[in-house]
């Protein structure tokens, strides 16, 4: 058993307020740890908030002090979006012009807007595109709609030039046609599946009442053209219902062998009576302007005695004038029974005013329209067509062929260019831009 000796009371006493000391210093210390424990918690949580904290904080409702000053919610503002028309609907005229856009494309573009376009057209050779059965070069096309995409110009399309590997075999330069049409059906549906939005209307083939257009080793046809369109524009309608189809734009011409080429009205009366405006929303025209003005019908008698080329004078046939060759196909339109409008793909007048060179045979009447009487001829014509109101889309030859192909007058297209050879504007580009262009 353990000797137990008996404390005195002043040892008590010491132990016991020993013990009270202890116990106050200690809660002292617990009380001070828990305070500063929680106030630097409190600021860390403020200033540095972790997604953890955010994530189970989400559902409580933190009070926010009572501003000062009550401000009333401000109204909402609607906004008014334009809807945009699509192609097939809006019937407005359109301000076109054809231009080079694989070349430079922001640059072209910033001149078709300075110009005040709201169409640009781009001819597409599928020969160049395609050479090769299955391996279309598609990068390019994206670059040039996309960037026409961007700015809000409508594009337009004439798709001509069968592939070797998609045409037969024939004599003669030129283009030819695709041996199977099924062929060109399966490009364009596919170009308009692929771009749809940013193509808004296609051109199928381009003057195929010639034979430089049209290369084979049989005589002209309207029948074939038809054979090519039908499937084409089935494709299309498939791959985008919006697209404006537009026929191949006839050459005006009075030659009419049936072999060099068919007289352009008769070729269109024969299209009409085979179904072309059952299929079309555009009949294709197009016009060189010669050297007569565009308010001049071949038979008014006009004539010029200085003019270099007399070939409108000599012998006046409605192929020379502007005026009569669109009048023309829009009486035979409306004789048919039909109210469809003409998409002008190509017009313009040429000169070589200013240019080193001279043009090639059978274009020498570029001699005769100076770069003032070629402003004045195309602003007129815009006007003009307008005016008539049976004219949807006119689009204008051309933007820039001059520059691109080196000022090169032996190449008819660069007579027709508003940007002169070194790409500066011509009167006609200031003219064009600063004409009026009522929707």
């Amino acid at each position: 058993m353990a000797n137990r000796q008996k404390l005195s009371k002043r040892t008590t006493q010491l132990l016991i307020f020993g013990w009270a000391g202890m116990m106050l210093v200690v809660g002292a210390c617990v009380f001070l740890g828990v305070w500063f424990a929680l106030n630097r918690g409190f600021e860390r949580a403020v200033v540095e908030p972790t997604e953890t904290a955010a994530a189970q904080g989400a559902d409580i409702e933190v009070p926010t002090a009572t501003p000062l000053v009550q401000e009333e919610p401000a109204e909402p503002v609607e906004t008014e979006i334009e809807p945009t028309i699509p192609p097939r609907e809006d019937d407005s005229f359109g301000y076109g012009i054809q231009a080079r856009l694989e070349l430079v494309t922001e640059d072209t573009l910033n001149r078709v807007e300075e110009l005040g376009m709201n169409w640009v057209k781009q001819q597409l050779r599928w020969a160049d595109l395609e050479p090769v059965q299955g391996e279309a070069n598609w990068d390019v096309l994206a670059d040039i709609f996309g960037a026409a995409s961007q700015r809000g110009v409508r594009v337009m399309v004439n798709v001509v030039a069968a592939p070797e590997w998609a045409s037969s075999p024939a004599s003669g330069e030129g283009d030819r046609p695709p041996a199977d049409p099924a062929t060109y059906a399966a490009y364009v549906g596919e170009l308009a599946s692929r771009h749809s939005g940013q193509i808004h209307a296609i051109e199928i083939w381009n003057e195929p009442n010639l034979r430089r257009e049209w290369v084979t080793d049989r005589p002209l046809s309207s029948q074939e053209y038809m054979e090519l369109l039908i499937p084409a524009v089935e494709a299309i309608r498939e791959a985008d219902p919006n697209i404006i189809i537009i026929s191949a734009a006839l050459a005006p011409t009075g030659v009419n062998d049936g072999n060099n080429a068919i007289n352009d009205v008769q070729y269109l009366q024969e299209l009409i009576d085979a179904g072309l405006l059952d299929y079309v929303d555009c009949v294709g025209a197009h016009h060189n302007g010669y050297n007569i003005p565009p308010d001049v019908a071949y038979d008014a008698g006009f004539t010029d005695a200085s003019a270099v080329f007399q070939g409108p004078f000599a012998n006046p046939h409605p192929s020379w004038s502007f005026y009569s060759t669109l009048r023309g196909y829009r009486d035979v339109i409306v004789a048919s029974g039909y109210d469809t409008p003409l998409c002008v793909t190509e017009f313009g007048w040429p000169s070589v005013e200013g240019m080193e060179g001279e043009p090639r045979e059978s274009f020498e009447f570029a001699y005769d329209n100076s770069l003032e009487e070629q402003a004045e001829h195309i602003v007129a014509a815009y006007q003009q067509m307008y005016d008539w109101g049976f004219v949807w889309l006119a689009f204008l030859f051309n933007l820039d062929y001059s520059p691109k192909a080196g000022g090169n007058t032996q190449d008819d297209t660069t007579l027709y260019s508003i940007l002169n050879p070194a790409g500066e504007p011509r009167p006609a580009y200031d003219a064009v831009r600063d004409m009026p262009k009522p929707p």
